[in-house]
């Protein structure tokens, strides 16, 4: 009788890829909700998209998703850009797209030419990208849909993305421990 224990047990491919598959479905669902999502005004002229917040979960799956797949998940943004396109738009896939081809470009710097540990690595990957990214897709995201390009929304998304950086972060380090 053979016994079949947990580490014989075949993996299967999703395993693999399970946050980029994250990361192809959830780009042209952050960009679609920027064309319907309300503004929430917390202060007197201080009104932001709440779609802003979340967007730092787009920066850090992309770290995971390029630990499984490498530099080829530069193809996964191609594709979740293209269905931004199908579900949102061309014009928002394009203001995607650049913002997220400068960020990716600042991410496969981090991750090819720094030696840095892994959480480290999200961190200043987050740090250098965040302000790029939220500046070039928000100034983009102004021409389909007024009043995006606005201080308290780069500001909201900065610290979106890097509340998400530092959450990562955190259980990055916890794991290591």
């Amino acid at each position: 009788m053979i016994k079949i224990t947990h580490q014989d047990k075949p993996k299967t491919s999703l395993r693999f890829v399970k946050y980029t598959l994250i990361y192809i479905l959830l780009i042209p669902f952050i960009n679609w909700s920027f064309t319907w999502a309300p503004m929430w005004e917390v202060l007197p002229g201080w009104a932001f998209n709440p779609v802003t917040i979340v967007t730092g979960l787009v920066l850090v799956v992309r770290d995971f998703a390029q630990r499984e797949i490498g530099h080829e998940v530069l193809i996964a943004m191609g594709i979740a850009l293209a269905l931004t396109a199908i579900f949102a738009g061309k014009e928002l896939a394009l203001a995607s797209g650049l913002a997220f081809l400068i960020s990716e470009l600042v991410d496969w710097a981090m991750f090819t030419f720094t030696r840095l540990k892994l959480s480290t690595r999200v961190l200043a990957s987050s740090a250098l990208a965040a302000p790029l990214d939220t500046s070039i897709f928000l100034f983009f995201a102004e021409r389909i849909r007024p009043d995006q390009f606005t201080m308290p929304n780069v500001t909201m998304s900065i610290i979106g993305k890097m509340f998400g950086a530092l959450v990562i972060w955190w259980l990055l380090r916890l794991r290591k421990q």
